[in-house]
Order: structure tokens, then C-alpha cells, then sequence
């Protein structure tokens, strides 16, 4: 009945929210810290790529079985 509400997060859900989190950081130091702000948009891009792996790992198995 309640499955929904106690859902545990995928590995991808949990990047995916990482990213958003890390894109929305950057955003706000990049009016006062660019320096920050960039290196947390490198972060961020670097989740997107684990995001992209995991996506491509995941069609490769869908591909197999």
C-alpha cells in the first residue's frame, strides 16, 4: 500500500540529485565566488558523466539478457 512513500532511490535517482544539487550551488556562488562556482560545476559535470555510464552499463545489459 505505502510502497511508493518508502521507494528507496536508485543509483541513478541519487546522481541525478547530486547534479541538481551541485548545478544549483554553482549558480548562486557564481554571482559572488566564481572560483567555487566553477569548480562545482566541474563536479557537476563529473556526475553527469558517472550519470552517462551508468545509462550506457545499463543498455549494454538490457542489450544481453
Amino acid at each position: 500500500m505505502f510502497g511508493w512513500l518508502f521507494k528507496k532511490k536508485s543509483d541513478r535517482e541519487k546522481l541525478e540529485l547530486q547534479y541538481k544539487k551541485l548545478k544549483v550551488q554553482a549558480y548562486e556562488l557564481s554571482k559572488t565566488d566564481r572560483k567555487t562556482s566553477d569548480a562545482l560545476n566541474a563536479e557537476a559535470e563529473e556526475v553527469s558523466k558517472m550519470i552517462e555510464e551508468l545509462d550506457m552499463l545499463e543498455a549494454k545489459a538490457r542489450n544481453n539478457s
